[in-house]
């Protein structure tokens, strides 16, 4: 279970996050990742939409992915914010491809963030 202090809630969190975040894909999920100066705990957010399926399919795809995500916070310091979007093959992957997609997709997005810092600095 993901714990409260690390959900995303407000809305204007996940588009930030969705528009100014450094992007990493695979098939079965998108992940969106930016740093803030916060000084609070990393904080994910969820995007499955109709798209992955029917209620029950959607709700098995966020709570494989809620788990999976609480199992890499410690990867993440203060200030960072994650959205993850289920794509439509998300429905029928299993949870150990849910997890190599979602560690890939991070590490993507973690790069080209890294990319974007090195960037503003050498500016």
């Amino acid at each position: 279970m993901l714990p409260a202090a690390h959900r995303m809630r407000r809305s204007a969190d996940f588009q930030q996050t969705v528009r100014r975040g450094a992007r990493g894909g695979r098939d079965t999920l998108v992940v969106h990742l930016t740093t803030t100066t916060d000084p609070g705990p990393p904080v994910v957010g969820l995007v499955v939409s109709k798209a992955v399926g029917n209620a029950v399919t959607r709700n098995r795809v966020r709570r494989r992915l809620r788990a999976l995500l609480a199992s890499r916070l410690g990867r993440w310091g203060s200030g960072t914010r994650v959205v993850v979007r289920a794509q439509p093959d998300a429905a029928g992957a299993s949870s150990a491809q849910l997890g190599r997609d979602l560690d890939g997709a991070i590490d993507g997005a973690e790069r080209r963030a890294a990319r974007r810092a090195e960037h503003r600095v050498t500016s």
